[in-house]
Order: C-alpha cells, then sequence, then structure tokens
C-alpha cells in the first residue's frame, strides 16, 4: 500500500504554511483548520485542485487531492482574498 501525503494547514488569517509541497504520483490530504473566526476564511476552494470545503471554527476538514500532474495549483478563500498553492513535483 503507498503511503498517503498528509499536510495540516492552519487557517487564522491567513493559510500556513501557504505553499504546500508535494510528491507527483503519491496520494495527497491536506488537513484544513480555521482557527480564527475571519468571515471568507470560512470556505477554502480550488478550481484547479477540483475541491470546496466549508471550514467551521476549530474542526479540521480533510480534501484529497490529486497528484497526477505536475505544476502548481492555487487555491482560496471564498472571496478570492487569501491565497496557498500546491506544488506539486
Amino acid at each position: 500500500m503507498m503511503s498517503v501525503q498528509k499536510i495540516a494547514i492552519n487557517v487564522a488569517g491567513k493559510y500556513e504554511p501557504s505553499v504546500v509541497n508535494l510528491k507527483k504520483g503519491v496520494p495527497a490530504e491536506l488537513t484544513f483548520t480555521r482557527t480564527k473566526d475571519q468571515g471568507c476564511l470560512d470556505v477554502v476552494h480550488s478550481k484547479d485542485l477540483d475541491f470546496e470545503t466549508k471550514l467551521p471554527l476549530n474542526e479540521a476538514q480533510t480534501v484529497n487531492v490529486s497528484t497526477d500532474k505536475a505544476g502548481e495549483y492555487d487555491f482560496s478563500c471564498g472571496m478570492d482574498m487569501f491565497h496557498g498553492k500546491v506544488v506539486i513535483k
């Protein structure tokens, strides 16, 4: 069985870390935890990586990310004001 890349991202006025590096071809999970009650950060989405999820306060939310294709893929808050990036190599 292949291991899974697990990345924890803290959401508190920004994404920390804001750049996530993943290995191509290895399944990946991003776990977002919002720890500050700041409006538009209650949703995280990525057209590139095909996910959108609500982020309830202090509840970890995990999304699966396809790592089939190398490249840089953006994710952002509901209003596209705060941004992060997934880099697949």
